[in-house]
Order: C-alpha cells, then sequence, then structure tokens
C-alpha cells in the first residue's frame, strides 16, 4: 500500500524526531562526519592513511625545493651546472612515485569491493545464517520512497517538511533535513539498499553510512550498510535533479531490532500508529529492551 505524504502523518513522524544520536552536517565542518557503518570506518582509515602521505611528500618535496634554493642559487654557483640528466635521480623520480601509487591503490581496492561485499568489511558474516534486510528507494522529483518487501510490504513516501511543519514542533530535526516519514532500520543488521529512479537521475547518499549510489531510471542499483549505534541519521540527493533538488533529504532512523520489528509489524496496516508506537517504546524502554506497545 502506498501512503501518500500528508500532515495526517506528520504528527507521528515528528513524534520520533527528538534528538538522540545524530550524524548531520555541522557549522565549519571540513572533516567527514563520525563513522556509523563499517564501511565508513574503513574510509576513515583509508583518509587517514592517505592523510600521512600527502603530507610526507609535500614535506619531502619542500625540502628538495629549500635545499635547491640554497644550493643552486646564483650566489653559491656562480658559474651554472652544465648537466643534462641524471640516470640515478631520473630511476628514483620515476619508481618512487609508482610505488606510492601501488600503496594507496591496494586499500583504495580492498575498500572498493568491501563497499559492494559485507563479508569484506565485517568479519565472520555468512548471508545465509544472517540474511540481509532489503530496502528499496526510489528517487522522485522531489522526495524519496521506501518498499520493505522484506518486511511485509511496507510502502511509503518520504517528504522533506516545510518551516510551518517544524515551527510546529521544534523536535522535528534540521532544516532542510527533517522529512514526514524516516526510513527505520534496525542496528546490527546489514540492510541490502536497492536505488532507482522514477523519472530523472538522483542520487542516494548518507555520508555517515559512507553511501552514495546513483538513482538511475531504468536500473536497479545496489549497496548495503549496517548501523552499528541507534540514532538519526541525514543525507540528502546528491545528482543535480531540477528545481528542487535542494529540497529531497534522508532520514534514516536506526532502531534495535526489537523496536524495528514492533514497528514493521505495525507499519504494514497501520503506518502512523507505527511511528507513534515507535515513539512510545523510546520513551519507555524496559529492562534496556524496547518493549512493543510501551507507555500506550
Amino acid at each position: 500500500m502506498r501512503h501518500l505524504p500528508g500532515l495526517f502523518l506528520l504528527g507521528a513522524s515528528l513524534a520520533i524526531a527528538a534528538p538522540v544520536s545524530a550524524s548531520q552536517p555541522q557549522p565549519w565542518e571540513i572533516g567527514l562526519q563520525p563513522a556509523a557503518t563499517p564501511i565508513m570506518e574503513m574510509i576513515h582509515r583509508f583518509n587517514d592513511g592517505l592523510l600521512i602521505v600527502i603530507t610526507l611528500i609535500v614535506l619531502v618535496v619542500l625540502g628538495l625545493l629549500l635545499y635547491c634554493m640554497v644550493r643552486f642559487n646564483a650566489r653559491a654557483n656562480p658559474v651554472p651546472s652544465r648537466t643534462t640528466h641524471n640516470t640515478l635521480v631520473e630511476v628514483i623520480w620515476t619508481v618512487v612515485p609508482i610505488l606510492i601509487l601501488v600503496g594507496i591503490a591496494v586499500p583504495s581496492f580492498s575498500l572498493l569491493f568491501a563497499e559492494h561485499d559485507p563479508a569484506r568489511a565485517i568479519p565472520g558474516y555468512n548471508p545465509e545464517t544472517d540474511p540481509p534486510l532489503t530496502i528499496k528507494a526510489t528517487g522522485n522529483q522531489w522526495f524519496w520512497s521506501y518498499d520493505y518487501p522484506d518486511s511485509g510490504d511496507i510502502s511509503f513516501d518520504s517528504v522533506m517538511l516545510s518551516d510551518e511543519e517544524r515551527a510546529a514542533n521544534p523536535d522535528a530535526g534540521p532544516r532542510l533535513l527533517a522529512v514526514d516519514n524516516q526510513m527505520v532500520v534496525p542496528v546490527g543488521r546489514v540492510v541490502r539498499m536497492q536505488v532507482i529512479g522514477a523519472d530523472v537521475i538522483h542520487s542516494f547518499a548518507i555520508p555517515s553510512f559512507g553511501i552514495k549510489i546513483d538513482a538511475v531510471p531504468g536500473r536497479l542499483n545496489e549497496i548495503w550498510f549496517r548501523v552499528d549505534r541507534e540514532g538519526v541519521y541525514y543525507g540528502q540527493c546528491s545528482e543535480l535533479c531540477g528545481r528542487d533538488h535542494a529540497f529531497m533529504p534522508i532520514a534514516v532512523r536506526a532502531v534495535s531490532p526489537e523496536a524495528f520489528a514492533a514497528w514493521a509489524a505495525t507499519a504494514v496496516k497501520d503506518l502512523p500508529g507505527a511511528y507513534k508506537q515507535l515513539a512510545a517504546n523510546r520513551a519507555h524502554p524496559v529492562g534496556g529492551l524496547v518493549v512493543a506497545g510501551a507507555g500506550q
């Protein structure tokens, strides 16, 4: 069933938007967002390692430039050298960059392969004993639609909240990122994300997950992620898709497996009620676990 976005869903959706742990852009942020998935942790390690490499390269090149400026200036060498080439130097400046690039390529390809194979990023992962949860995201002008074929065929749209809708609830979420219906996923479980476009090319991107994949009409692309901690994570369409490209955010709420199971069971027949139940469960945890129906 398709639940069209509307104000009748707004109250239920806003109720679960109180910040617990959110990954979103921060003012004056120049670094990567905190990692929420194994892939993003690999990206952090690769980024940090690459930063060390390029810093060493800059220092070596700077040292060579300073040495040449001091050793071979006109004052130190009134008679210019007539050297035309040096075989050893030419071998060094050819071989060393090749070795550096190969050293960068090895972890780069390892990361690339892991982005399409959970077993490469999660030690001991077996899809047969721990099957992934499939969620399909469809990019539309200008909102996202989500389908849960493994969870009773849940289907709904996710539309950005207007300033007026956010003003009605100060805990709705960040401006230009808050939505009426968040995508809900369980922590600790691999999610197989299938992405497609309904009209033009969009791009499904969540920085803290380390994922970005194009939503192309007529082509079903696939990527995966596993969220390791509960919270709200934000992304945006990252492919210029028309007038309101900047106004189709992605909001993902990661909850405990128990809370997700309760949400999914209710969402099949009552999506607004599922969000209300999820909000009530978060407000009334029992014994450290989220219990269906708590607080109602």
